[in-house]
């Protein structure tokens, strides 16, 4: 390991094994998300996953997308007034779990402290959904809300794309999809991002360094692969790492956990970034764990990088466009 483990993350794993992600068939997976929705709303999950912020009010609300509905989890602040800007959020969990809810803690903050409306996408998950539709659902809810900035009180000019894990993938993508799309992004935020979702990730010595980890294990690793990515799909496709052209994608910040197996992922695309001329903050948290920022009560790093991220966005979203630093 690349360092110690929080000791209450320790205790959980311990009282909390992993499924065994090699053999997991598609059934198995849907009674693990019923099971995970059940204890995210358990007195355990809330000691694990923090209180959200009372200065956001917390809603659903569906979107109507081409052939598809999606639900979408939404906090708005309580006090502020006019036009917002927006953050559109991604969760984590590989694309064959996760749910909204697990990111309150973070989102509701944003919310409140940032002045925005924040929207997570309950995107479409594998197996049922294997890529590409999540990445589709990224795009057409970033397209869909910014399209319909006067229903939602939205500033469709100050937008930020936000997502952890996997929901980073959906974040980054829809960053670059926007360039080509001629829409505004003022910022992305990147949190323990998976973008690689080729073989080549097991490669990185993060991933070797830090296989002990009880959060992306390797096999929880080579699970969201073999389940998300459809047999014939090339995963290069949607790995951000392997896109072509990054020129003109909106600044970044990237946050990594030094107890990641994907820590790796971070610096490897900063470096992308800034080779394209894309500003980039990389921030590393050495004793946190991946998904850290969905555990805020077992992971004390959580709360910093919460703050970073809180003011990254209050500079990025003012009302006048700040110059890439």
């Amino acid at each position: 390991m690349r360092g110690t483990i929080p000791r209450r993350m320790r205790i959980l794993a311990a009282l909390r094994p992993e499924p065994d992600w090699d053999t997991i068939t598609p059934a198995d997976l849907v009674e693990l998300r019923a099971a995970q929705a059940k204890v995210l709303r358990s007195p355990l999950g809330a000691v694990v996953r923090g209180r959200t912020d009372r200065g956001a009010l917390i809603s659903t609300r569906t979107l109507e997308l081409p052939g598809r509905a999606v639900d979408v989890r939404v906090h708005r602040p309580r006090r502020a007034e006019g036009v917002l800007p927006l953050v559109l959020a991604f969760h984590g969990g590989g694309l064959i779990v996760g749910t909204p809810v697990q990111d309150d803690w973070l989102l509701s903050h944003l919310a409140a402290r940032c002045g925005a409306v924040v929207v997570s996408v309950d995107y479409r998950l594998a197996p049922e959904h294997p890529v590409p539709a999540p990445v589709h659902d990224a795009y057409d809810a970033f397209a869909h809300l910014v399209d319909r900035a006067d229903q939602w009180g939205i500033d469709p000019h100050r937008v930020a794309l936000l997502g952890s894990s996997a929901g980073a993938t959906l974040a980054a993508l829809t960053a670059i999809h926007a360039v080509a799309q001629g829409r505004a992004v003022r910022t992305q935020v990147l949190i323990n991002p998976q973008l690689d979702w080729t073989d080549a990730t097991f490669e990185y010595p993060s991933f070797g360094e830090n296989a002990d980890a009880p959060t992306a294990t390797p096999a929880n690793c080579r699970a969201a692969q073999r389940i998300a990515l459809p047999p014939s799909f090339d995963p290069a496709s949607i790995s951000p790492l392997y896109h072509p052209d990054l020129a003109g994608v909106a600044p970044a910040l990237i946050v990594s956990a030094g107890l990641d197996t994907l820590e790796d992922h971070s610096p490897a695309y900063a470096a992308r970034l800034r080779a394209a001329n894309v500003a980039v903050t990389l921030t590393r948290h050495a004793e946190a764990t991946h998904a850290f920022l969905s555990m805020p009560g077992l992971v004390p790093a959580a709360r910093p990088a919460r703050a970073e991220i809180r003011t990254h966005l209050v500079d990025r979203l003012a009302e006048r466009a700040r110059v890439p630093r």
